[in-house]
């Protein structure tokens, strides 16, 4: 059929080029479901149940981009017959209409086959707002487009998600050796309980982080801080007395709590968050498809985001490690025992440690919506595209996601995995997985008691004041009835014991 022929419709298409396209898509779905599902599988089989709920979120993000993909489907034709002045569009243009020929014949030679004329609009659709001396609000190439950048980004973002936990947890797993070594100095009992006396000024961890008093030190320690992020961004030091202060302050009676476990446990918890596409994500989305308008370079400016916020919060990791070195140092010359740092909140932007995983997330986002924006602009538009930019715009914006990825991945992620153990609360993960579970259960069904008390009574007509769950509340004190001077002592309840044990797999652990 001619190229200047309109295109064939499925009324008039061989059954077996139907049938044949479709078995390949339905059989490249099927796939790629299997894939997951055995992934699904293999995850818990390892019992790694934080990363299986992070496959559970990329799935939920594939199923979006699906509706997503339904929905740019089944409105298109509506949106190419919303018809709009030709002068509205002809303002904040990301090109100017001297470069569209050009790259419209790179798209066309790039996805069209000999015999075949790619034509997206139908003659019916393109005469639709040309009758009323009018041009649709958005073509159906357009959208076209639009639809494979928004794949490409959440794709792209995934990946590289997954990219940068894999290499920071291969850092991270490097520090076993210093857990093993501590582990094995906790059973050298002579070494551990002969008296002590630490000079403060003389530990390696005060000498690789204090850097005097006065407010000299302070832009002292920024500086530092912000060089320290590239180069040994954590020794031994710092994790032996990093790990003994959260010890200290939430394991104290379990010295031989292995803090290493606890903080792969808690990093892949983060994960299942940083692996998804938040709605603030998306309105970033729309804000830079806004403002890529010719001329502005924004593609450019916008690299430099994820790029200095990535330096800032390696710079606030850092210098929390300082603070708490200084915190010790300026206080004590010498102590008894080990050097013991004090973990509070007050040390993170305003007092809230889980900002910096939001920016991490953020940082990730931006960092991978510019490699998909790249490749996305260089297959669809080619390299000489007006969007693309001139080759000086180009190489720093690669050069900046490549130092970010590579920077995130084996200093920042790191950092943040045992920085953020210093915040005044502990997380969930400090407790194994049937523990956890224990204790939800426990909660759950003394919510449900005290609900069914509360009812009880009320249906009795004998109120009481509301009281929350106390220690009293599991062992109450002994009562006696006013017509009867005897009293027994109740006895305690399901989760009661059930409470006690818990508290006893958290002593052993």
């Amino acid at each position: 059929m001619g190229g200047g022929e309109t295109e064939t419709t499925l009324e008039f298409t061989p059954t077996w080029v139907v049938a044949g396209i479709c078995t390949v898509i339905v059989a490249i779905s099927l796939a790629a479901e299997r894939v997951l599902h055995y992934c699904g599988l293999f995850l818990k089989r390892k019992n790694q149940k934080p990363l299986y709920e992070a496959l559970q979120k990329v799935k939920e993000e594939l199923m979006l981009l699906g509706f997503i993909s339904l929905l740019l489907t089944v409105t298109q034709n509506g949106i190419t017959k919303i018809c709009v002045p030709s002068g509205f569009t002809h303002h904040m243009l990301p090109c100017t209409f001297q470069s569209h020929s050009q790259s419209q014949s790179h798209f066309q030679s790039l996805f069209s086959f000999p015999g075949f004329s790619r034509r997206l609009l139908s003659h019916a659709d393109a005469n639709f707002c040309s009758h009323k001396d009018k041009v649709p609000l958005l073509s159906l190439e357009a959208i076209h487009h639009l639809h494979i950048f928004i794949f490409v980004l959440a794709i792209v973002h995934v990946t590289f998600s997954v990219l940068t936990v894999l290499f920071g947890g291969t850092k991270i797993r490097q520090w076993k050796h210093w857990e093993d070594s501590i582990a094995q100095q906790n059973y050298e009992t002579d070494r551990v309980l002969k008296p002590k006396v630490t000079h403060v000024q003389q530990h390696d961890f005060i000498k690789g982080r204090f850097s005097g008093f006065g407010k000299d030190s302070t832009l002292m320690g920024w500086l530092l801080s912000f060089f320290k992020q590239f180069y040994g961004s954590v020794t031994k030091s710092d994790y032996v007395t990093l790990r003994l202060g959260f010890i200290m302050t939430h394991c104290r009676g379990n010295p031989k709590f292995n803090f290493h476990k606890y903080m792969i446990r808690a990093l892949e918890d983060d994960f299942r968050q940083v692996v998804g596409i938040s709605w603030y994500l998306w309105v970033f989305v729309v804000i830079f498809l806004l403002l890529n308008i010719n001329g502005w370079h924004t593609y450019f400016w916008i690299a430099f985001i994820p790029f200095f916020l990535l330096l800032a919060v390696g710079t606030k990791l850092e210098h929390v490690i300082s603070q708490l070195a200084h915190e010790v140092a300026e206080k004590h010359a010498a102590i008894e025992g080990e050097l013991v740092v004090r973990p509070s909140n007050d040390h993170f932007w305003f007092h809230r440690p889980h900002i910096v995983l939001f920016l991490i997330h953020f940082i990730l986002f931006q960092n991978a919506f510019e490699i998909a924006f790249f490749f996305w602009i260089w297959v669809t538009y080619g390299f000489d595209s007006c969007i693309m930019g001139q080759v000086r715009y180009i190489i720093p914006r690669l050069i900046i996601g490549l130092f970010i990825q590579v920077l995130c991945s084996y200093s920042t992620l790191p950092l943040y995995a045992i920085v953020t153990q210093m915040g005044t609360n502990y997380k969930k993960a400090i407790f194994e997985e049937h523990v956890q579970v224990g204790l939800i259960g426990w909660a759950q069904k003394a919510k449900m008691k005290k609900e069914q008390k509360a009812d009880s009574q009320h249906e009795s007509g004998q109120g009481s004041s509301h009281v929350g769950i106390q220690l009293g509340q599991f062992f109450p004190k002994r009562a006696s009835a006013p017509q009867d001077n005897t009293s027994i002592p109740p006895k305690p309840d399901q989760s009661t014991w059930l409470l006690c044990f818990i508290i006893l797999c958290c002593k052993v652990a």
